[in-house]
């Protein structure tokens, strides 16, 4: 219930959102002007045609939202392919506005719907699909919790429940503002003798929207706007942000898990250990074997999720590696599971190249569409789960830290399950796991999990040209020239050699950059000093600053060709 009720609020706040404005002319021409009846119709210009065009918003919109980027990745199509096919048919839409009888024949697949009500001016249902196609509404808490779900795979009833509440909350001041439209133009006389006018005007309105689309218009049009919703947005992301962060479906083979306590200093039991399922390779075993924890049993397990560019993986991972190393002979497997953050960590190569330079000798199983992880109802990276010889979890630890305490269970498991085992000293991997809250959040530049954005004006996909805010709040970072905003990343588009600016202003002794691409970063601090970081090969993390803790800023230059992800803090 509570997730239907954020998703609501998150639709209506987005509904009355500037990223709005730029369908209200389609929705008002198309949804209520030509609904409009005259003199006593019967009703030859279908009474239902607002609420199908903003039925078709809805369904397409939450189609492409939630399945959209992961059928796109199993077909292995661009992702923007969607927008343009959208793009083409409000064209295509707009043109059969103006002429009747190709409206009809566009239609006709649709015909379904009962005849009286798509004769002379088509239901709008198609109208609506292809909007639901290019709408891009402003990405808040609510929106990005479903594009990451999306994106992921990890689509269960909770993402399903959120996403239609979402659409439903969002179409709700559509659906409002084009019976209004209705309303108005049935009031004026002058429109009653200009049907045909209206038409066109609708058909104008489409084509001027696509084409805009095309040019990006309608994001330029949003930055140059206030986004009055922001506060809103932000106030639905403190008080709900713990419901927004879904873990995966609750089954009969993972319930138990909730017996476990995050971080608990002794063993719980907390249910059989989900299978690990769904994974597309594995690295570190015989010939690429899979590995079936059943075969396991006898043995101790720990299972590690991990993604390789992932800082807090990056300070866990010494300590997973250690652990292996000492105590394999003892009776501990480990199994990574590797599930990517990033669409370039679903690479085997990249991920086998992440691990070798880890020193990760153990077994890594790639899972890239998120089986096993929701599986387990995880939910953060890294995240360990210990599971006994008897195939029981036994203990779950979620982000960094608890290292002590998780190797000293490890070794009461392996006494327990040979009480004859001679175990090692305890290891010695120094815990470089920072206070909570002594540094700025992870920062995310795709538009999907933007956070930390410090510049002026909105930050939605597309290109758009920037410019450092003379005052730029503390834990933040802001865009200088042409840059192009894709979900996960940002790269800069300007033409030429013509770099793109970031400012970040930041609270850490580490910082650093995930990158792809192949060019070059200058990086310059508030003292003027001044280096250059080469970037190509494998997608990685890059480090930018490594001293001790300290409040900072940084300027950086990126040539184009390098994708910016995100700027990581310890």
């Amino acid at each position: 219930m509570d997730l239907i009720i954020i998703g609501l609020l998150g639709g209506l706040i987005t509904g009355i959102s500037p990223c709005i404005l730029p369908v209200l002319p389609v929705i008002f021409l198309t949804g209520g002007a030509q609904s409009a009846r005259f003199d006593g119709e019967a009703a030859p210009a279908a009474r239902s045609r607002p609420y199908l065009v903003i039925l078709g918003l809805m369904l397409s919109f939450s189609l492409v939202t939630l399945l959209g980027s992961l059928l796109l990745g199993l077909l292995r199509l661009p992702q923007d392919v969607i927008r343009w096919a959208g793009i083409a048919v409000l064209l295509l839409l707009g043109i059969a506005l103006i002429v009747p009888k190709l409206e009809q024949l566009l239609e006709r697949p649709f015909q379904w719907i009962p005849r009286r009500e798509v004769q002379n001016r088509g239901s709008g249902f198609g109208v609506g699909l292809a909007l639901g196609a290019v709408f891009v509404p402003c990405a808040g808490p609510v929106l990005a919790a479903i594009i990451v779900a999306g994106s992921s795979g990890r689509i269960g009833i909770g993402t399903v429940l959120l996403t239609a509440s979402f659409a439903v909350g969002v179409a709700v001041p559509l659906l409002a503002f084009a019976l209004a439209g209705r309303g108005l133009v049935e009031r004026i006389r002058a429109f009653r003798a200009r049907e045909r006018g209206l038409r066109i005007a609708a058909g104008i309105a489409m084509i001027a929207l696509a084409i805009g689309l095309v040019f990006n218009l309608p994001q330029q049009l949003q930055r140059l706007l206030p986004d009055y919703t922001s506060g809103l947005q932000r106030g639905l992301a403190e008080q709900h942000g713990d419901a927004l962060d879904l873990g995966g479906l609750v089954t009969d083979e993972n319930r138990e898990l909730d017996n476990c306590t995050n971080g608990a200093t002794v063993l719980e039991e907390c249910g059989t250990a989900p299978a690990i399922r769904g994974i597309e390779q594995w690295l570190n075993t015989p010939e690429g074997r899979a590995i079936d924890l059943d075969d396991l049993r006898g043995q101790v397990v720990l299972i590690d999720f991990w993604a390789y560019s992932c800082i807090n993986c990056q300070r866990s991972i010494p300590h997973v590696v250690a652990w292996d190393e000492a105590y394999r002979d003892a009776g501990l497997q480990v199994i990574g599971i590797h599930s990517p953050e990033y669409a370039f960590e679903k690479r085997a190569e990249n991920v086998r190249a992440g691990a070798r330079d880890f020193g990760i000798e153990y077994p890594v199983a790639l899972d890239n569409s998120l089986s096993t992880w929701t599986a387990y109802r995880n939910r953060y990276w890294p995240a360990h789960y210990l599971i006994d010889a008897e195939g029981t979890v036994r203990h779950i630890s979620f982000g960094e830290g608890n290292y002590a305490a998780t190797e000293q269970m490890i070794r009461r498991l392996l006494v327990d399950a040979d009480p004859e085992v001679s175990l090692p000293a305890p290891t010695e991997v120094a815990d470089s796991t920072p206070e909570v809250g002594s540094t700025t959040r992870e920062t995310f530049l795709g538009s999907a999990k933007e956070v930390n954005y410090g510049g002026a004006g909105g930050y939605p996909a597309g290109p758009g040209d920037f410019e450092f805010p003379d005052q730029q709040p503390a834990d933040s970072f802001a865009l200088r020239g042409a840059w192009q905003i894709e979900t996960q990343y940002a790269t800069p588009a300007g033409s030429g050699s013509g770099s793109g600016g970031i400012r970040l202003s930041y609270r850490a002794g580490e910082v650093r950059m995930v990158l792809a691409g192949t060019g070059r970063i200058t990086v310059r601090d508030a003292d003027g000093a001044e280096r250059t970081i080469e970037v190509g090969g494998t997608p990685r993390s890059y480090a930018v600053v490594d001293g001790a803790a300290e409040t900072g800023t940084l300027t950086i230059e990126v040539d184009p060709g390098v994708r910016v992800y995100s700027f990581t803090f310890g």
